[in-house]
């Protein structure tokens, strides 16, 4: 059996896959076409003109969708796991389901507000997606030290601990530089210049800032790699529920003002 065939490994999978090939074919097709620089632009960039605008939003949407998937079915396994007395657990099992969605969420407004007629919308995108995804791993970090050992072990707690601070290294990092690239540049609108020469005054505070975001937006990728073996023992079940026998269960009148009694033929009877 492969590592993939095994419970639901494949989602968290999938989820870094698909999220990485997302922001890498729009870097090349942006870089092929012209329309950005090849040196490490913002990710925004890579997505501002058509083609790669229609293709980076179709393809992030279904990261948005892969992501809150992920969220609820690692949000699931720690309830299943937080019995007893785990109150706090519960707690921040919550909190982190709330950011995890929050962060789908704001996937899902980058990948349909691009425009630079809607950038505000854009920004509120962004600022979802990374601020409340760099919360949801810290605290699934401070999770799953709490879990171990008795739940998770203790290479999974480091390597969880390792991405966090890769990404709160990235997030600071991304701030300041955007601080100072606007503060050596006012009235320029930052945003919407695509085009950077070296040299030129704000390039090197430009280019800290880009690989930043890069820098922070495949950490917050990669840590979704260190569900893949929790979700190895995890199996999905499907089970349909009849709150009735029948599929109608209703009177009707034919065109002659007769009752009828609805329906009564069984749907179906067991589970999936």
């Amino acid at each position: 059996m492969w590592w993939c065939q095994k419970g639901v490994g494949f989602l968290p999978a999938t989820l870094v896959a698909w999220s990485s090939a997302t922001f890498i074919v729009n870097y090349v097709i942006a870089v092929l076409l012209g329309h950005t620089d090849p040196l490490i632009p913002y990710i925004s960039d890579t997505s501002a003109e058509v083609p790669e605008r229609c293709l980076f939003g179709f393809m992030l949407s279904i990261s948005s969708f892969f992501g809150l998937a992920t969220v609820y079915v690692r949000y699931k396994q720690v309830e299943a796991l937080a019995v007893g007395g785990e109150t706090r657990l519960h707690q921040f099992n919550s909190a982190a389901l709330t950011l995890g969605c929050l962060s789908a969420l704001g996937m899902c407004i980058v990948a349909n507000f691009q425009e630079s007629a809607i950038i505000s919308v854009h920004l509120l995108g962004a600022t979802l997606t990374f601020g409340s995804g760099v919360l949801y791993i810290l605290i699934q970090t401070a999770m799953s030290y709490h879990m171990q050992p008795r739940f998770q072990s203790k290479d999974i707690v480091w390597a969880r601990t390792a991405v966090g601070l890769w990404t709160m290294a990235s997030i600071i990092t991304m701030f300041v530089s955007s601080v100072i690239l606007y503060d050596d540049l006012p009235g320029v609108d930052v945003t919407s210049k695509r085009h950077w020469r070296p040299g030129e005054k704000g390039y090197t505070a430009h280019l800290v800032s880009t690989v930043s975001e890069w820098s922070l937006a495949f950490s917050f990728i990669m840590f979704f790699l260190t569900y893949i073996r929790d979700f190895q023992k995890l199996h999905i079940r499907v089970q349909a529920v009849l709150h009735s026998n029948h599929l109608y269960d209703y009177d009707h009148y034919d065109v002659r003002g007769h009752v009828h009694q609805g329906e009564r033929s069984p749907l179906l009877a067991g589970s999936i």
